[in-house]
């Protein structure tokens, strides 16, 4: 059987170049294209040196034409290319976009968060959230994959199992999120830059990150109602995502049975692992991998749902998630390609 044609546009970037490095792993992709509009024209072991010597692609400009022959094409291009691209691109084409142009059902809630028009909307009815663990089935249907942002993965993977069951109260959830330097992208800027972020941890764009949008609807659609207080901060390291979320019950629960909860919804999910008592979530533990480490205590002096999780924000926050989607939109088996241990220490 002939491979799947894949290319990746917008591969000089953090997340198109993790892309790349997971699929060279995957026995069914044939890598085509690989485009790069800053670093046209170069060798990509040029670009991404951790690949020298394994990938023989040149980097090329985005070309709109070039990329209908593929059969997938994952875009990790800015916030607002993907609406402008998907509908030049044959319908026979499956996409998985790692930006937020199709992460949400509603044109007009992407329009708010975003700040400007949406200009595909028709497109959105072929769209599917792509967080496997809870879209799974819509995902196979799907022609595009809304890739789901590194914030609202972590977040989402901690709470949802308590908001499917009534558990815990969807309003007034509060997230609070810690994440790498790689999460803000390749491009340089003072936030960024290594003496201000060295030995530095700072809250950002705050109250009203765009991920807050994307966390409300994904908690509505679980709960029928939802708001979100979403606090990210930034962290002096690399990579990685730790969400502690903050759930007030609708009934006392008691550890052993939030513990449960956890169990039994992610029984058989082949990148949630939930952790054994007193272990918590770390973000060394999924480094480099595209597992979701999660964990839940119940305070019992105050009655909160405090759950935690932890990513790698590159892999399960973005491009293993990805291949992940890619998977499931080609009939594959879920994990293909994607099965390994993270790197410790």
């Amino acid at each position: 059987m002939a491979q799947v044609r894949v290319s990746v546009a917008g591969a000089s970037g953090y997340g198109g170049g993790e892309v790349v490095r997971l699929l060279l792993g995957h026995p069914e992709v044939q890598l085509v294209h690989l485009t790069a509009e800053t670093r046209a024209g170069e060798p990509y072991g040029e670009v991404f040196p951790n690949v020298r010597g394994l990938v023989p692609h040149h980097t090329e400009t985005l070309d709109p034409a070039r990329l209908a022959d593929a059969d997938v094409v994952v875009l990790a291009l800015p916030n607002g290319a993907a609406m402008t691209l998907v509908p030049q691109l044959p319908p026979t084409v499956k996409v998985v976009d790692l930006g937020a142009d199709f992460r949400f059902a509603d044109a007009r809630t992407y329009e708010r968060w975003y700040g400007r028009p949406h200009t595909a909307e028709a497109l959105l009815a072929e769209a599917a959230y792509g967080l496997p663990e809870l879209h799974r089935a819509r995902i196979r249907r799907a022609r595009i994959v809304g890739n789901p942002g590194c914030y609202p993965t972590a977040a989402l993977l901690a709470a949802a199992p308590f908001l499917q069951q009534g558990l815990v109260r969807a309003e007034g959830i509060v997230v609070d999120a810690k994440s790498g330097v790689s999460g803000a992208g390749r491009s340089a800027g003072p936030r960024t830059h290594f003496s201000e972020v060295n030995e530095n941890v700072q809250p950002y764009s705050t109250p009203g990150h765009r991920h807050t949008g994307e966390l409300e609807e994904q908690v509505r659609a679980l709960a029928g109602a939802g708001t979100v207080t979403f606090t990210p901060h930034l962290v002096p390291m690399t990579r990685g995502i730790l969400a502690t979320v903050y759930l007030q019950p609708t009934r006392a629960l008691t550890q052993a049975e939030a513990d449960e909860v956890l169990h039994e919804a992610y029984r058989g999910e082949p990148f949630v692992r939930v952790l054994p008592a007193p272990a918590l979530p770390q973000t060394k533990a999924t480094l480099g991998s595209n597992f979701c480490d999660v964990a839940v205590r119940v305070d019992g002096r105050t009655g909160w749902v405090v759950a935690f999780a932890a990513i790698d924000n590159l892999v399960k926050g973005a491009a293993g998630q990805a291949v992940q989607n890619l998977n499931l939109l080609c009939g594959f088996p879920e994990a293909l390609g994607l099965r390994a241990p993270g790197l410790f220490p």
